[in-house]
């Protein structure tokens, strides 16, 4: 055989296979690798995307957590606020009560009292009567006297 004969006809199988290759093999393959980047830079572009999203869900969350916060301290502030006010109340409404009993408890007595003067009043009236009696020795007439023993024993 004839170097060049094989040369030339390595030449042409060599040019054979770069045409079956670029025609049925290489688009294929390019047409692969071009999804697969499309696929990757997707794959990327959501990936970003996701972490913007997940900033601001971050951000809301704080906002949130913020909003929360405040709002029990206000609903703390606002429990503390009637507690004091409840407190407050009650002690108004026991010392009136506590004035109201005193109250009562003073016109009992000044009652209590104007019955004592009364049964003394009348007591010495008695008293008084029978003394008398005993000092003049003589008959006494209770009605006769009468005004004169109401008049002392209002009076005393």
């Amino acid at each position: 055989m004839n170097i060049t004969f094989t040369m030339i006809a390595q030449a042409i199988s060599f040019a054979l296979f770069i045409w079956f290759t670029a025609s049925f093999v290489w688009p294929p393959l390019m047409r692969a690798v071009e999804q697969r980047q499309k696929k990757i830079a997707d794959g990327l572009a959501a990936a970003d995307k996701g972490q913007q999203e997940l900033v601001l869900a971050q951000g809301r969350v704080e906002e949130l957590i913020n909003g929360a916060k405040s709002q029990s301290q206000e609903l703390v502030a606002n429990a503390q606020k009637r507690s004091d006010e409840m407190i407050e109340d009650a002690k108004v409404a026991a010392k009136a009560e506590g004035e109201r009993q005193i109250a009562a408890a003073r016109a009992t007595i000044e009652q209590e009292i104007q019955q004592a003067r009364e049964q003394l009043r009348e007591q010495v009236s008695v008293l008084a009567l029978a003394g008398a009696e005993q000092v003049l020795m003589r008959e006494v007439d209770i009605a006769k006297h009468k005004d004169v023993l109401d008049k002392l024993g209002a009076r005393l």
